[in-house]
């Protein structure tokens, strides 16, 4: 038995309520559960009962057996007086306030619903399955699916907002300096993602809106911050580079970062070289271009503003060092839609939000014109028969299986409670 269960079948009252009893036997009669309390404190805020008509206003906690009470110390949380009721799966010790009366309890071990208990149970139960209802999860209708996939992602949009408000908060809301950041970060990929987002804080963004009219000296900046311009290298390119460096280092006093980007196991195209003489090219492309993102509402100007041109150096090289067949090195659409996953979609929403004008509407118009991202976890779902089509339901099924199913987190997820009332 597990305390989210316990919360359960209070909150959607899923037990028998005639002639319902505390366990002295006094008359029950439940008015209004409250409402769930998600941080410290008791479980249920103002809630209404009435014991042998007599009614009561306060807070409700819940435990699996009565004695947690003791356990958790909550007879010395002064938070704890108000509690009106104490319901609890098995009721083993009576519970006292500080001034010696008995706190009312109700036991639902005899009283609960026992199919939605065994279906619970039954879902938790230990086992190797890849996720706890996957034999039950292909009985759940399409609208639920795609409504729930919906909200989960958008509750992960939320969770994304937290990084860029923290970083709005030092950048003394500079949201073209946030945009950098981030975008920066997600052309390093897994790899060099870490890596890119210390080198964004070793050079201020106002230093690249001052030298953003020279591809030179941006991709002096980014490549000299990142440890990766070296005087051995004879070519006349990487040396005016490094002199360059040298000059705009002495200019704005910069450190450059300690060189721990990565090139192994790495695609040429996805080489750290390659991504960010990409990034020097998009930013000496585009003056403005968070503001010519958030007014986007087209994903095929999107597409556009991120259609980048390197330095022509880079169409015969993948390193200083070594040349190569000739070829333009342009983002691929897939690399677009991962920037629009991890940067663009969530600072358009986070922007959205900081204004008072939300349009989820757009956003799950921008992102269901994406294509579905491939992984091992969206490979998994579609074994189950639950197939993404589009990178809002990838990024769904993303939130479901990491902040739920790998919790057991069931009676939270529309599906798992989908399957405990509905099916039989």
């Amino acid at each position: 038995m597990r305390e989210d269960l316990i919360s359960f079948l209070w909150k959607f009252q899923y037990f028998n309520k005639t002639a319902l009893k505390t366990v002295d036997l006094d008359i029950l009669s439940i008015l209004s559960v409250g409402q769930e309390n998600m941080n410290a404190g008791p479980d249920f805020f103002n809630a209404q009962i009435s014991i042998n008509n007599q009614k009561w206003a306060g807070n409700v906690e819940l435990h699996v057996k009565a004695s947690d009470w003791y356990v958790h110390g909550h007879e010395q949380d002064p938070n704890y007086e108000n509690v009106i009721l104490h319901v609890v799966w098995e009721n083993d010790v009576p519970i006292y306030r500080k001034d010696n009366t008995l706190i009312a309890t109700l036991e639902l071990k005899n009283i609960a619903i026992r199919r939605i208990v065994n279906g619970y149970e039954k879902l938790i139960s230990p086992n190797s399955n890849w996720i706890s209802c996957e034999r039950e999860i292909n009985k759940i209708d399409d609208f639920t699916m795609s409504n729930w996939l919906e909200r989960l992602y958008i509750e992960r949009l939320e969770q994304k907002s937290v990084l860029i408000s923290k970083l709005l908060i030092e950048s003394n809301h500079d949201w073209e300096a946030v945009l950098f950041k981030l975008l920066l970060k997600n052309f390093g990929l897994k790899v060099n993602g870490e890596a890119f987002f210390q080198l964004s804080n070793g050079v201020k963004f106002s230093v690249i809106r001052k030298e953003q009219d020279k591809l030179h000296r941006l991709e002096a900046l980014l490549f000299g911050m990142a440890g990766l311009l070296e005087n051995e290298i004879q070519h006349p390119h990487v040396q005016f580079l490094f002199r360059e460096f040298n000059y705009l280092k002495s200019k704005y006093k910069l450190i450059p970062q300690p060189n721990s980007i990565q090139f192994f196991r790495l695609r040429p195209n996805n080489f750290p070289t390659i991504r960010l003489a990409q990034m020097a090219g998009l930013y000496y492309q585009h003056k403005s271009l968070f503001s010519r993102l958030i007014e986007a509402d087209n994903i095929m100007y999107i597409y556009s503003l991120l259609d980048v041109e390197t330095d022509k150096f880079w169409d015969t090289h993948y390193t200083f060092k070594a040349t190569s067949k000739p070829r333009k090195k342009r983002l691929s659409r897939a690399f677009k839609d991962l920037l629009l996953i991890n940067t663009i979609v969530p600072i358009k929403f986070m922007y959205q939000q900081y204004i008072g004008r939300p349009n989820n509407e757009l956003i799950m118009g921008l992102m269901n014109e994406i294509s579905s991202e491939k992984n091992s976890i969206i490979t998994q779902f579609s074994k189950l028969h639950i197939l993404s089509n589009s990178a809002s339901m990838s990024q769904g099924l993303l939130q479901l299986k990491t902040a739920y199913c790998n919790q057991q987190s069931c009676l939270r997820c529309a599906i798992g409670k989908k399957l405990l009332t509905d099916i039989d």
